[in-house]
């Protein structure tokens, strides 16, 4: 499992390049994404596309090669492979077969914007994705704020705005958000205050980039006195 760079292609590492050399063959998202890759690092490998709507077939595909001995680096389009990512269900597909994984350190877009957002860190609820559907989307920000945890949200910058404004309902003006947008890239933008502030800022301009919501219903608990 390889993580590759959020933007920078400055942020890969050392050991993500060995590995990425001594594989046999890449799974990945978008071939030509991680082609581009590859060729930016002068690498060339088979690369196999292995994205949400791929069959059981092409998961036995790959268990397979890895069962004939071959070596396969699994990556995402960016940051960490399996976390809100379709390479999930590879991974428990090799566990059940018995296979070794073998997971490396790397870029992540969840604590990449964490701990830049300065929110506690102490404890933090990490959704991915929101489910599609309001309601479920509205139950699943319910459930972390009455985790009293730092919330963390994969969203898309078109739903940016109305993810704020279910925050607002549901956790009023004063709850505290923070906006990580195209990390590690050039345009990096962090806009950080009370929701409504934020919403406020942001008007009606629609975002672009990757975007990270963060939110913190609860103020940090305060040290036990001695």
């Amino acid at each position: 499992m390889v993580p590759t760079p959020l933007g920078n292609l400055g942020d890969i590492t050392r050991r993500a390049v060995e590995a990425l050399a001594q594989a046999d063959l890449v799974a990945c998202e978008d071939t030509r994404r991680t082609l581009g890759l590859m060729n930016h690092l002068g690498l060339s490998k088979p690369l196999v596309s292995y994205h949400a709507h791929s069959s059981d077939h092409k998961t036995n595909r790959v268990v397979q090669d890895i069962q004939d001995g071959k070596t396969v680096a699994l990556v995402s389009d960016a940051g960490t492979p399996a976390l809100s990512d379709p390479g999930e269900d590879l991974v428990k597909a090799v566990i059940a077969a018995g296979l070794p994984i073998v997971s490396l350190p790397g870029p992540c877009a969840a604590i990449t914007a964490l701990v830049a957002s300065g929110l506690p860190t102490d404890r933090f609820f990490f959704i991915g994705f929101l489910p599609r559907r309001p309601s479920r989307a509205k139950r699943a920000l319910e459930k972390v704020l009455a985790s009293e945890s730092t919330g963390v949200i994969y969203e898309s910058p078109f739903r940016t705005r109305e993810t704020l404004e279910w925050l607002q309902a549901l956790a009023g003006a004063d709850l505290q958000v923070v906006i990580a947008r195209e990390l590690t890239k050039v345009f990096e933008q962090f806009i950080r205050g009370r929701v409504e502030d934020v919403l406020a800022e942001l008007g009606d301009k629609p975002l672009k980039g990757e975007v990270v919501i963060l939110f913190r219903a609860t103020a940090p608990k305060e040290e036990e006195q001695a």
